[in-house]
């Protein structure tokens, strides 16, 4: 029977469905190998081709890991908690929960048609009540956590009580708030439950603090940085502005160095590792104080200083300004009556930003004169303060020193303000004008650092800031605390209720805490987060909970730990598995979560560790990034009248140069090798049910254009289409064909044949004219033995450096190589099944069931072992002229001498045949390359 792929995929599913051929379990009779995908997002529009490339890959990896003794833990679910539901609930009053459950659907029917090896039996889905009560009592334990900067790790709290019964604050060394008390033992002990109670949430993981946040009005709620594009919400396009809430964070910051070092430690990709690198910013520089110029207007601030973070203290002698963030908590109290107009417009204009606007932004001057001034503490100047939106507030102590002559930013911004620019050596120049007195230019003298290097003038500076209690020699990190809220209905609840104003958590044994039922799914009219419209849902029927959900990062920062215990009930895996599983040993996914989800995993992985509950340090061994398949667009020209306006004439895209035309997207799926079906065209295009085409050789050929795949450029190629009509082997084997994976490409279905014909020629070489099957028991030749073990050696290879898309083509050169031998041979046959299976799984269950393997399936066959020896050449074609003319190639053994290879040439019968009974005058024999017969 010829190649009947859809019964023969649909039989397999079912197959692997109901045996549950992929379910992992802990064997300890073999190595472990763990295959992960990043876990999607279950969107209304299902997967297109591009989403399902990554997964392809790592179905590959896992299929071949089994055939070669691993025990391979492959798992699949949702980060199911998410705008999009929410945004649709908003639109409609659909529960989010509905919505979820019916994309997830569409999703697992599409998976599964595509024939992937997953262990269905651990789903997890981050929206379900089973999944997310681990998600929060991990927020219990970082509530209940500091991290202790003596042991390098965080503990939990109560070692911290037990510092402060036994000998006060004062020697605490901890990653916390900086406001927080000096206190003796004596002190500890006489305040009240609530004053002890808030100055632990100063030292906890987790903690309330008021922060400047990117607020989007539109969607009613706080997003992250990676959320936020060009001032306006990626999800919907929404203007987000700066505010400042009170919100939940997470001490990432205490992890900082580790999150730094640990990048040395996996096998990422260096782009990856660099942004993260950069996302933690890692300086080593100085804290430096700046005495605020005390007036009768600003004697009420509560400060008496501004601390600067610099990396060049020795550039401290030419500080002509300094400069604060617009969001500044001291910015009110510092700025004049004179200036408080000016300064109040500018913060109202710096809301507008988002905070990534205002880092990328490097050509836009700014800024507002506060009317204050503070006091170089090396050099006694008089130095204005200013507030400037390239300055965070949440990054370093969110104030900045001006060094006009050091730095291009500075610079521009003195000069835009005619501010007075300070010419000033740094060490090095200081040395540079010593040894060269003729060297131009007005220098401020100094002073203290003169003959000094740079090193020794950065320590000298160091310790004089220190001893003169001005400063300190500091390491600083760009990365900020994570925000860690959202003022939404669809997310985690927060296990946190509210006692006179202050935050406790929930007993353990009441999680989960489940997210109640609501009218609406939109803010309070009097501005709350959308639980305040739960009714009756409080704590003991009188404490409030918190109204904020957790951030969508949550649930999928530490998943793949629950996929290796998905059903436990106890704990959120067990110890067993955890020591079994251990970590992922490859993980597939998209680089444009670097610093968003990637970051964060490690944090909490590094959390769990401190705490003894997971045993690696990190969670991800090695990442691989997928390119994106973009999309292959295909338009039509619209011919375009004297006036300017659209007619209903079409023109083909090779004749459009005679009219004026504009150009229309057209659905892709009713285009085939770029040709128009015209009837499919005006069902698509009603407006064009009368329109005139006019073509070119009796075809209507549309344009080309590679962008991004999107249902608005009607490029977007469902998977369902392709398999039905080529089946779910072909769609894999012609995704990875493409191209390289860590490569964008375009999507073009006119290549999907080729893919499909080898599959089919693939099939025939095991039925005979007929279709009838077909293999023989005979002893295989050694021509289909080289074949064969050149297609072993050559996928193995390929599949264990993760390049796919070679190994495609050489299965069509081997397959080629033995329809030409006209192979049956079981054994060579058999294995070739093997060693294609992990690419076009479908047909090779099938082929290997019709070879006699009665027992199932071949998922955990031993993967064919390579053997060199068949690659070695021993024999040469060598080509037989007959004068002159090449007449046959005759297999000789290279071991043969000149007069050997002559006799054994004269003997053949074709050639007797071509010398037509004469003997030839001369016999020419070049060995390994050729023999010529004179006659």
């Amino acid at each position: 029977m010829d190649y009947q792929f859809k019964e023969i995929e649909k039989k397999w599913q079912e197959f692997w469905a109901q045996n549950q051929t992929f379910k992992a379990e802990q064997n300890t009779s073999k190595p472990k190998f763990y295959v992960l995908d990043m876990f999607p997002y279950p969107s209304g529009a299902g997967l297109h081709v591009g989403h399902p490339l990554g997964y392809i890959a790592s179905d590959i990896f896992s299929r071949y890991k089994r055939l070669k003794g691993f025990n391979v833990l492959h798992p699949m679910g949702y980060d199911s908690f998410g705008l999009p539901a929410e945004q649709y609930a908003i639109q409609t009053g659909q529960h989010p929960a509905i919505t979820t459950e019916a994309n997830i659907n569409t999703y697992r029917r599409q998976l599964d048609q595509i024939g992937f090896s997953f262990d269905w039996s651990r789903e997890v889905r981050t929206s379900e009540a089973g999944y997310y009560k681990w998600t929060q009592w991990i927020f219990m334990q970082l509530f209940n956590s500091w991290y202790n900067l003596e042991t390098g790790r965080a503990e939990d709290i109560t070692t911290l009580i037990e510092k402060f019964n036994a000998s006060g604050s004062a020697d605490v060394k901890a990653v916390c708030d900086e406001d927080t008390k000096v206190f003796l033992p004596s002190d500890w002990a006489t305040m009240s439950p609530e004053e002890k109670q808030k100055e632990l949430l100063k030292y906890r993981m987790t903690y309330l603090k008021e922060s400047t946040v990117n607020w989007c009005p539109a969607l009613g709620t706080v997003l992250a940085n990676d959320e936020v594009k060009d001032g306006f919400s990626e999800r919907g396009g929404y203007p987000v502005e700066q505010k400042k809430m009170m919100q939940w964070s997470m001490r990432i910051s205490a992890y900082a160095e580790r999150l730094l070092q640990g990048l040395n430690t996996i096998d990422w990709p260096e782009p990856v590792k660099e942004m993260q690198r950069n996302w933690i910013g890692k300086s080593v520089g100085a804290s430096v104080k700046f005495n605020i110029e005390k007036t009768a207007e600003n004697a009420g601030v509560p400060a008496n200083y501004i601390e600067v973070f610099t990396t060049r203290v020795d550039t401290i002698f030419g500080v002509s300004y300094l400069v604060l963030a617009p969001e500044h908590e001291l910015v009110a109290g510092l700025t004049s009556p004179e200036q408080k107009e000016a300064v109040e417009g500018y913060i109202a204009q710096t809301k507008k930003k988002s905070e990534l606007d205002r880092m990328a932004d490097t050509k836009t001057v700014s800024g507002a004169f506060t009317g204050s001034y503070v006091v170089n503490p090396v050099s006694g100047e008089r130095i204005p303060l200013w507030i400037a939106d390239y300055v965070l507030a949440g990054y370093g102590t969110g104030a900045v020193m001006g060094v006009p002559s050091g730095d291009q930013r500075d610079w521009a911004f003195a000069t835009h303000f005619q501010l007075p620019i300070v010419q000033v050596l740094d060490a090095q120049q200081n040395l540079e004008l010593q040894a060269d007195p003729t060297k131009e230019g007005k220098y401020v003298n100094s002073g203290l650092i003169n003959g000094m290097n740079y090193q020794e003038a950065i320590n000298f500076l160091n310790q004089w800031l220190e001893d003169k209690q001005a400063g300190k020699a500091k390491i600083n990190y760009r990365m900020r605390d994570a925000i860690f809220g959202r003022q939404r209905y669809w997310g985690e609840p927060i296990p946190v209720y509210f006692k006179d104003g202050l935050p406790y958590l929930i007993k353990e044994e009441e999680l989960p805490l489940l997210l109640p039922e609501i009218d609406k799914y939109l803010p309070t009219e009097t501005g709350e987060p959308p639980l305040g419209r739960a009714e009756g849902w409080n704590y003991e029927d009188k404490y409030e909970y918190e109204l904020s959900t957790m951030p969508g990062w949550a649930g999928s920062s530490w998943y793949w730990y629950r996929y290796m215990d998905a059903r436990n009930q106890e704990e959120f895996a067990s110890w067993e598995a955890i020591e079994y599983w251990k970590d992922v040993d490859l993980y597939i996914g998209g680089a444009e979560h670097a610093t968003g989800h990637l970051l964060y995993s490690r944090f909490w992985n590094k959390f769990l560790k401190d705490l003894g509950y997971v045993q690696e340090e990190e969670p991800f061994k090695k990442l691989i990034n997928q390119g994106m398949i973009q999309g292959r667009s295909n338009f039509v020209y619209r011919v375009i009248d004297e006036q300017g306006r659209g007619t209903n004439t079409l023109v083909s895209h090779g004749l459009r140069g005679n009219y004026k035309t504009s150009a229309l997207h057209v659905d892709v799926n009713i285009v085939e090798n770029e040709v128009l079906n015209i009837p499919k065209f005006k069902l698509f295009r009603p407006e064009f049910k009368d329109a005139e085409f006019i073509l070119e050789n009796g075809k209507y050929l549309c344009g080309v254009e590679v962008e991004k795949m999107s249902k608005s450029k009607f490029n977007v190629v469902n998977p369902d289409v392709l398999i039905e009509n080529y089946g779910a082997d072909t769609l894999r084997m012609y995704e990875m064909f493409l191209g390289p994976l860590e490569q964008s490409k375009p999507w073009n279905t006119n290549g999907i044949e080729g893919v499909f014909k080898f599959l089919r020629k693939f099939w025939r070489l095991f039925h005979n004219e007929a279709w009838e099957f077909n293999v023989t028991d005979t002893i295989p030749h050694k021509t289909e033995l080289k074949a064969l073990h050149k297609i072993i050696k050559k996928v193995q290879d390929d599949i264990e450096r993760f390049s796919f898309n070679t190994s495609v083509s050489s299965f069509m050169i081997a397959v080629n190589e033995l329809t030409e031998l006209k192979c049956k041979n079981r054994q060579v046959l058999e294995d070739l099944v093997i060693v294609l299976s992990s690419y076009a799984p479908h047909i090779c269950e099938e082929l290997w069931m019709l070879l006699g393997h009665d027992a199932g399936t071949l998922s955990y066959a031993a993967y064919p072992v390579f053997n060199p020896a068949y690659l070695v050449e021993d024999e040469f074609s060598y080509p037989v002229s007959v004068n002159g003319k090449t007449r046959l190639n005759l297999n000789l053994s290279l071991a043969l001498e000149a007069k050997e290879i002559e006799e054994a040439v004269l003997a053949d019968e074709q050639v007797q045949k071509y010398l037509e009974g004469k003997t030839p005058k001369k016999v020419i024999v070049v060995k390994g390359r050729i023999v010529n017969l004179v006659v």
